[in-house]
């Protein structure tokens, strides 16, 4: 396949250029495709004719967007319907990744690709905006939650730097979601692209925990005390976000199941490899 990938300087699109090694790959940065100037979109895609466009682009800074929701609007709406634009004209599938934040957190079960989105943030607004502009169109919407992985800034990464200087540590236990290892959604993403599998699907590692539960995993991992962690609740933050957080972001990967694709392992089969590997 060729393939063209948005957003590839990110931890996402660094391990999605793995994933891809075997196809043609165009991997476009932020730097070098500005998804919100859509001649720039057009351009790069109608030049390089690919057979899978994956919009792992995004403005990702969830407390940054309450504050400018133009330039979130931009990027993470528009982006995708320039996408969208320019992949019809060369015939190219599209598979764009969106998040948790397109629902408020309320729901006491895990969501399923079927509920109705509420987002509570302008981040999250904005990504669900990305989705209404490929819905319906044959093309593939992949949400994911929760991403940590080698490369880029994520929890993992933060909690690995926050042992070697603090001796306990505070995180919420109010929050609940499915850490998924980028290297992981990588490759179901691949598996969707080849594929050209249409709609929605929820794609996430298995094991839902609070980030207080995550880090207390992190610690065992990392072969420190898990008690070094101590549970709060979100309003005890401080300072607080600007941006709400879902209470619930654990996503049920219903669509792979209901389609018989395996589902990506419990992230606890893949933490120790992956702590070991970050820690040198």
């Amino acid at each position: 396949m060729r393939v063209l990938i948005t957003g590839a300087g990110g931890q996402l699109g660094t391990d999605l250029q793995l994933a891809f090694a075997s196809d043609e790959v165009v991997a476009l940065s932020r730097a070098e495709l500005d998804l919100a100037d859509r001649d720039q979109v057009l351009g790069a895609i109608c030049s390089v004719s690919p057979d899978i466009v994956v919009n792992a682009g995004a403005w990702t800074a969830v407390d940054d967007c309450e504050s400018d929701p133009d330039r979130a609007f931009a990027v993470n709406a528009l982006g995708p319907r320039w996408v969208a634009d320019a992949a019809r004209r060369v015939d190219a599938h599209v598979v764009h990744i969106s998040t948790d934040y397109v629902f408020d957190g309320e729901k006491v079960d895990p969501y399923v690709e079927w509920d109705t989105p509420n987002p509570r943030s302008v981040y999250g607004r904005s990504k669900l905006g990305g989705e209404l502009e490929l819905a319906g169109s044959g093309h593939t919407i992949v949400r994911t939650a929760w991403v940590v992985g080698e490369h880029g800034n994520n929890m993992l990464k933060t909690v690995l730097r926050l042992i070697e200087s603090h001796p306990s540590l505070s995180f919420v236990d109010d929050q609940r979601g499915c850490p998924t290892f980028t290297d992981d959604l990588a490759l179901m993403i691949r598996r969707l692209a080849a594929g050209r599998m249409p709609g929605v699907f929820h794609v996430t590692n298995q094991g839902a925990v609070s980030w207080y539960e995550f880090v207390r995993e992190v610690l065992i991992a990392a072969g420190e005390s898990p008690d070094r962690v101590q549970p709060i609740a979100t309003h005890e933050l401080d300072p607080p976000r600007p941006a709400p957080r879902p209470a619930n972001s654990v996503l049920d990967n219903a669509a792979l199941r209901l389609s018989g694709v395996e589902l990506l392992p419990d992230f606890r089969e893949r933490l120790g490899e992956v702590v070991e590997r970050l820690r040198g």
